[in-house]
């Protein structure tokens, strides 16, 4: 069958910062609440999004590539990645802080999680008043003052916060140290891996679960 353009449906995620500007900045339609995640384009295994429309209603990325190969995702990609989507596409929305957190190289992904690493881009599509992100260190520590900091709960205060307003772009590479402050809506592109390992969380716990966020 000959390809046509694809809609997929999304993937709606809680999460305990999320807020509503799905709804209201991207018309998002669902019922729960805390929805801080839309994950547009997902090959995550266990987490694949579906095409939404004609004739390949319900087939997921690994199967479109199954089928149809480079004649769907490039045949540079294919012959680089076979049937696994390199990519993974969502929008997040969060209404408090995300925890300060940084994901694995390529490398160590693959060693310790089977899993590609998590290099990011993210532009910002709306953002409040004085919003900001974290990226990085404001300088240089060494990992004695980087675990005082942390036992201190003063770890915030030697991070780079960047103010930040809609149409601005930053890129993440995995083993930079970072995190989206309250009241940003951004697209995420970043590789297809949904592992993270968490610094610092506000000591927060999720009065839905009853768990550390």
């Amino acid at each position: 069958m000959k390809l046509y353009p694809l809609k997929f449906e999304p993937l709606y995620k809680y999460r305990l910062w999320g807020g509503e500007k799905l709804k209201t900045q991207l018309n998002k339609e669902y019922t729960e609440s805390s929805i801080g995640e839309s994950w547009e384009i997902s090959d995550v295994k266990g987490d694949e999004t579906q095409v939404l429309n004609g004739e390949l209603k319900g087939q997921t990325l690994k199967q479109l590539i199954n089928t149809y190969k480079g004649d769907f995702v490039g045949e540079a990609v294919y012959k680089a990645f076979g049937e696994d989507f390199p990519l993974l596409i969502k929008f997040i929305d969060a209404k408090t802080p995300l925890s300060i957190q940084v994901h694995p190289s390529n490398e160590l992904a693959k060693e310790r999680h089977n899993s590609f690493g998590k290099n990011e881009m993210w532009y910002v599509m709306q953002a409040d008043k004085d919003a900001e992100l974290i990226v990085g260190f404001e300088k240089e520590i060494n990992k004695e003052e980087y675990q005082k900091h942390l036992e201190d709960d003063t770890i915030l205060n030697v991070m780079h916060h960047e103010t930040v307003a809609k149409g601005d772009t930053f890129y993440i590479p995995t083993g930079r140290i970072h995190a989206i402050g309250s009241g940003v809506l951004l697209a995420e592109i970043q590789q297809t891996s949904d592992v993270t390992y968490r610094i610092y969380d506000y000591n927060r716990v999720d009065a839905t679960t009853g768990e550390r966020a």
